[in-house]
């Protein structure tokens, strides 16, 4: 693949597909300016990878493609959060509400924790659940599943790992 490091070629791209792939978001997201931020993170997740498609036919398109699916299934999952997280605030008293530069900060923190959360797998998910939010002992979590405490302790562990390599605080057992 050549390299992004010819201006020329980064800006062929642009210009040649850059209005195709706005149109293509706009026709998933049915939101113009949502469809012109993905296609542009799209443009940039190519110059941060600092590298570009060949010039065969339909290529280029097919990665642009690609890349963008990605961006808009993380567009549908942060709006999911957001919506979620704005339905428990409705619920709060006017004065305790936080400030929009703390919401956007919680709605980041939140992303981040379901985007690591739904990379693990499902039985480790619900084990660290168990824990986290249920407050289980590993002994609890161990009879409730039917799983060998020594697997809930590999489980809980692996969690863990997973939040230290988000950058997440998460309590321990």
């Amino acid at each position: 693949m050549p390299s992004v490091s010819d201006p020329s070629s980064i800006d062929h791209l642009y210009r040649d597909h850059h209005d195709w792939l706005r149109r293509w978001l706009c026709r998933r997201l049915d939101c113009s300016a949502a469809a012109a931020d993905l296609a542009h993170d799209t443009f940039v997740r190519v110059l941060v990878s600092n590298r570009l498609p060949t010039t065969s036919a339909g290529e280029p398109r097919a990665l642009l493609t690609h890349i963008a699916r990605g961006l808009v299934i993380d567009h549908w999952r942060r709006q999911t959060v957001e919506r979620a997280y704005l339905e428990t605030l409705a619920h709060m008293p006017a004065h305790a509400a936080p400030s929009a530069e703390t919401r956007a900060l919680i709605i980041e923190a939140l992303t981040r924790m379901d985007d690591m959360l739904s990379s693990m797998p499902a039985r480790v998910r619900e084990i660290f659940l168990l824990a986290q939010l249920d407050g289980l002992t590993l002994k609890q979590i161990s009879q409730r599943t039917n799983t060998p405490l020594i697997t809930v302790r590999r489980y809980i562990r692996r969690a863990m790992l997973a939040c230290m390599t988000q950058g997440h605080v998460c309590a321990g057992d």
